[in-house]
């Protein structure tokens, strides 16, 4: 059964790659932290149970693991990742790069240090946004690694992808073995409205019964803009009573099927209306008709990449 989960890429940093309304916040730390255990706790409240970060996310694995330890909650599944620092520390108009890649053996090492924090409660480890330029699959000391960790703290291994070329490194990704076994438990894969061209492979990785995410299933906020969709997105908001965010977060459940979906809400209300996805179910004329949104695919991860940090 697919649930919805809290990615904590929004709530960690105070700027992000993201549409974002023109609605002044404050952006320090302080209510950055404060605004995230809000979330976190409302998220909690609201029956969600899986919570997924990274190093890269500004201070989100530092909030998840205070938050962690202070609710002491018996039944969470935390999720984060390795590959990623975050380098814009806190600096508002950021101009560089705000998240450096680094997918080297070293990297791994320094940053399990700080992430190994999660556990008992951190379940599923994953490789940041794993590329072929990277070449981190084919780092047989990495993959080394990542495979004693796998053992030694009873982890459910797996990978994020994004880019144009996300079905080829799933199917190559799945197909890496260690002692006979698969190393990769987990995918977690950009799949919305717009970008659908992983479909096929995460049926197959389905049918294995992989463990999948969906991020990105409100396409950075790209849904709220003016599209050829919007009217449909609108005439089921209406149909359902709820918002377009969860007509879209229901698109990537009822189409997939995934694990979890996650929502990448900022503050409670977001939540709250993301949260609407799980009382209602789209019927296959329906999913059949947003799946003619679909844009190609190196047309999406072009527009994406011209999205401001703000």
């Amino acid at each position: 059964m697919c649930t919805i989960g809290l990615g904590l890429a929004a709530l960690g940093r105070p700027e992000y790659l993201n549409i974002r309304s023109a609605v002044s916040i404050d952006k320090s730390e302080a209510a950055f932290k404060e605004n995230a255990f809000l979330v976190l706790d409302k998220a909690y409240a609201c029956g969600v149970r899986f919570f997924d970060t990274a190093p890269s996310y500004g201070k989100g694995e530092a909030f998840l693991q205070e938050w962690n330890a202070s609710r002491k909650h018996a039944d969470v599944v935390l999720s984060s990742k390795w590959g990623y620092t975050y380098v814009a520390n806190w600096k508002l108009g950021f101009l560089g790069p705000h998240e450096v890649k680094e997918h080297s053996l070293q990297k791994l090492k320094e940053q399990w240090q700080v992430t190994q924090g999660l556990l008992p409660k951190l379940k599923v480890y994953q490789i940041h946004s794993a590329t072929f330029e990277s070449a981190v699959l084919q780092n047989t000391a990495v993959l080394q690694h990542l495979f004693q960790l796998k053992k030694e703290f009873g982890l459910q291994l797996g990978l994020t992808v994004s880019g144009p070329k996300q079905k080829e490194l799933l199917t190559e990704a799945s197909e890496i073995c260690l002692d006979n076994e698969p190393l990769f438990d987990s995918f977690q894969v950009t799949y919305n409205l717009f970008e659908q061209a992983a479909f096929e492979v995460l049926k197959q990785l389905k049918g294995a019964g992989r463990f999948l995410i969906v991020k990105e299933g409100l396409a950075n906020g790209r849904i709220f803009l003016p599209t050829k969709t919007r009217n449909t997105l609108e005439g089921l908001a209406l149909k359902y009573q709820v918002g377009i965010d969860a007509i879209a977060l229901r698109f990537c459940m009822d189409a997939v099927g995934p694990n979890v979906v996650l929502s990448g809400a900022a503050s409670t209300a977001q939540l709250t209306q993301n949260l609407c996805a799980l009382n209602f179910q789209l019927t296959p004329s329906e999913i059949e008709q947003l799946k003619g949104a679909k844009m190609p695919t190196e047309t999406y991860w072009h527009e994406r990449s011209q999205l401001p940090w703000g």
